[in-house]
């Protein structure tokens, strides 16, 4: 019925509409039980700080589609390890300055950038900015600075809970070491994949495919949060 091109096609847009369906659910939400601990919480709480940051991790599909953009051409181990640990860097910065500080940023035009992010990275793997300016930005300092609006977007949400200030600290440390256990289970099989589907043609074929439909996936996200920033 189908032949290889559009049988790897389908295979690209149902993978990523996988990730897109859940939005509801995954966009820097927090479901009832976790809102309740968070909103009664006293005392120092490492465990399930722990827990609830790496669920945040693995849930959050805006955080994920990105990676998948940065990874998406990265064949060494070392610039992987460098390029994750540039955007654990922001975004670790940003979370615990963010909540400790107490800086309000609306969450729909934080989330709206994250959006962004992931459209510069699909646009940046198509060799946009190449075509257009003749140059790419520094891809280490945009992971970073977008790293920081990721950052922003977890403070946000642990803000709309005022966190009681009693072990505030460590409770946000275990959170943000939850964040990057949570990063590194979804980077393993996010590499796993990647890594498996280079040894096939496809890889080659389908990757302006694959890459157009992560920046759709962004543009969607902004959208999304842009209604919300307005209707809200």
């Amino acid at each position: 019925m189908f032949n290889n091109y559009q049988r790897y096609g389908l295979l690209s847009l149902i993978a990523l509409m996988a990730l897109w369906l859940p939005i509801e659910a995954f966009a820097h939400g927090v479901d009832d039980s976790t809102r309740a601990f968070l909103q009664q919480n006293t005392g120092v709480q490492i465990i399930p700080f722990l827990y609830i940051g790496a669920k945040h991790m693995v849930t959050g599909y805006d955080h994920l589609l990105f990676l998948v953009g940065v990874l998406f051409f990265l064949y060494r181990s070392r610039d992987v390890l460098l390029y994750v640990s540039m955007f654990t860097l922001g975004h670790s910065i940003t979370l615990l300055f963010g909540v400790i500080s107490d800086i309000q940023v609306n969450a729909y035009l934080i989330d709206a950038i994250i959006g962004l992010s992931v459209v510069y990275k699909g646009f940046d793997n198509l060799g946009g900015f190449n075509r257009l300016f003749g140059k790419s930005p520094n891809a280490k300092l945009a992971v970073l600075i977008f790293g920081l609006f990721h950052g922003f977007g977890l403070a946000t949400k642990l803000q709309e809970f005022q966190i009681p200030d009693d072990g505030l600290i460590t409770n946000l440390i275990a959170f943000n070491v939850g964040v990057e256990l949570g990063q590194f289970t979804a980077l393993a099989f996010i590499l796993l994949i990647i890594n498996f589907w280079r040894t096939h043609s496809s890889f080659t074929r389908f990757a302006k495919n694959t890459n157009c439909l992560l920046m759709s996936a962004g543009f969607m996200l902004v959208g999304l949060q842009l209604t919300g920033y307005f209707i809200n």
